[in-house]
């Protein structure tokens, strides 16, 4: 199996030993990246979501606070008042049930 020489020359086995550890790194590695990547990309769909939620946010508030009349001393009518908290309560209850899993 060895031939004649049956020695195993130490700087030999060392070098399949390096090269086998190698091969374990390389591997490990690579699965090192996949995780990251999927975090990374978790991370970017997270983000929009929440981008998302806060510029609906904005933008209702903005259209609530919009709709004041223009003479002072008008009241408000508290009905629209209440119809425009209940449009944005559910247009913000409609981005969080559909936020991604």
């Amino acid at each position: 199996m060895f031939g004649k020489n049956s020695r195993i020359n130490p700087l030999e086995s060392r070098k399949k030993l390096l090269i086998a550890e190698s091969e374990i790194n390389r591997a490990q590695l690579l699965e090192e990246w996949k995780s990251m990547t999927e975090g990374v990309r978790i991370f970017g769909t997270r983000m929009k979501y929440v981008a998302s939620v806060a510029a609906l946010l904005v933008a209702g508030l903005a259209a609530f606070r919009r709709g004041k009349p223009a003479d002072a001393e008008t009241k408000p009518s508290w009905f629209k008042t209440a119809v425009k908290g209940a449009k944005l309560i559910g247009s913000i209850w409609l981005a969080f049930r559909a936020r991604p899993r």
